[in-house]
């Protein structure tokens, strides 16, 4: 049996289409189906993701009958200590699987879908070591929300280096930051680097609260400060600043030197 006939028989064995089977291996519907009509044939690096799918050695996916033997079957390498698991969900959502998650394939362990889990995950909500998404969590996520070691997110990032509009982390940056390292329009946390305000132990910014305050405006947390009074340095010196974000401010302020007063 040809490869191509060969391909065709594996697939259908599996009840996948030639898109599932695409999304495995990460080639288009197309590809698939020039491969199964003998238009163009896969490099061996397709051949190899291929024999691991099926469980066949490459010589039997090739047709090469005398090396059809059990022994020369592709060993699978496992990735955390766990075995090979994909599932791919039937139902789909702007041409994604509802569902694709993908684990214990190593470096081939990749998701895409609506919710994806995986090593390479993509979608609207992922899980995986690299992963892109709405909401994204993982070692390296990048999403409009993300959880990780490094994490890069455009309105919410948590992680020990984070990166988004408002962000928590060990090193922190992004409009809203907060953290041992925080860097921001507004930063909170032990060093602060600040364009506007600046809360912490030793801050630099436009109007500094901090142990060690550097800036424009200064309050020392060392001495009483009253809310009223960065309340006012605010509402002169950065009339822009929504009151929200002028009251928290000031309150925080308030705080922390009562607290070191006491």
């Amino acid at each position: 049996m040809e490869f191509n006939d060969k391909l065709m028989q594996l697939r259908k064995e599996k009840g996948w289409s030639q898109e599932e089977l695409g999304i495995k291996i990460n080639v288009t519907r197309q590809t698939i189906s020039k491969w199964e009509l003998k238009e163009t044939t896969p490099e061996m690096k397709k051949l190899v993701e291929l024999s691991k799918i099926f469980d066949v050695s490459i010589d039997s996916l090739v047709g090469n009958k005398s090396n059809d033997i059990p022994s020369q079957k592709v060993v699978h390498h496992y990735s955390f200590g766990c075995a090979p698991y994909e599932y791919i969900s039937k139902i789909k959502l702007f041409n994604l699987p509802l569902v694709h998650i993908n684990v214990g394939n190593g470096h081939a362990s990749k998701a895409k879908g609506i919710i994806a889990i995986g090593n390479y995950a993509y979608g609207l909500i992922t899980i995986g070591l690299f992963c892109f998404g709405g909401i994204s969590i993982g070692i390296l996520p990048i999403g409009l929300f993300s959880l990780g070691c490094l994490s890069i997110g455009l309105l919410l990032s948590i992680g020990a280096i984070a990166i988004g509009t408002v962000s928590i982390g060990g090193i922190s940056i992004g409009i809203f930051a907060t953290g041992g390292l925080a860097i921001g329009f507004y930063a909170l946390g032990g060093a602060c680097f600040a364009k506007n305000i600046g809360v912490g132990g030793y801050v630099q910014a436009a109007i500094a609260i901090a142990d060690i305050p550097t800036g424009d405006i200064t309050f020392n947390t060392n001495n009483v400060i009253k809310f009223n009074e960065v309340q006012s340095a605010i509402n002169q010196n950065l009339p822009d600043t929504p009151k929200f974000i002028c009251d928290f401010f000031a309150k925080i302020a308030e705080l922390s030197s009562m607290s070191n007063y006491r």
